[in-house]
């Protein structure tokens, strides 16, 4: 079980590495910003449960950021290692299949907070917005799920 512990959270570092990419290359190409959802969520949860940001200004803006960044960097692990579980209990999809999986279960785990907290509303975002959701999330999954798999290949 450690082993697919450890498999499942370095699959999920590598397969947020190959999703942040993914997003800074989409960002680099159309000249967005980058978005403020992560933070704002932070912000969300940390007055919900009074625990505030410390902080003004510039300074609490920028911890938001990281902390934003942080919590989407221990979903995405943390996502790797539940596959990784699941497969073990005997959970097996092809690899194209469950990348596809892995990728949407890890899309609903960032996208379900920001709307129940009223950060984002999904129902209205644009077709752009969606797939500069969609395409770095199945990146992700492919990634994560391929090297949760790969033991599978080994002789």
């Amino acid at each position: 079980m450690i082993e697919s512990v450890v498999r499942g959270g370095a699959a999920g570092a590598a397969g947020t590495t190959v999703l942040n990419a993914v997003t800074y290359a989409d960002m680099a190409v159309r000249g967005r910003p980058s978005s403020q959802a992560p933070a704002e969520v932070v912000e969300k949860i940390a007055q919900d449960t009074g625990h505030p940001v410390a902080g003004a200004g510039e300074t609490r803006d920028n911890r938001l950021s990281g902390l934003g960044a942080l919590s989407g960097i221990a979903v995405g692990c943390g996502m790797g290692v539940a596959v990784s579980l699941m497969r073990q209990a005997g959970v097996r999809m092809p690899w194209w299949l469950g990348g596809v999986v892995t990728g949407g279960l890890a899309m609903i785990a960032t996208d379900l907070p920001m709307a129940r907290l009223g950060v984002s509303d999904p129902r209205t975002w644009s077709a752009k917005d969606w797939v500069s959701d969609v395409i770095p999330h199945v990146a992700y999954g492919l990634v994560t799920y391929g090297i949760v798999t790969a033991s599978d290949h080994r002789a």
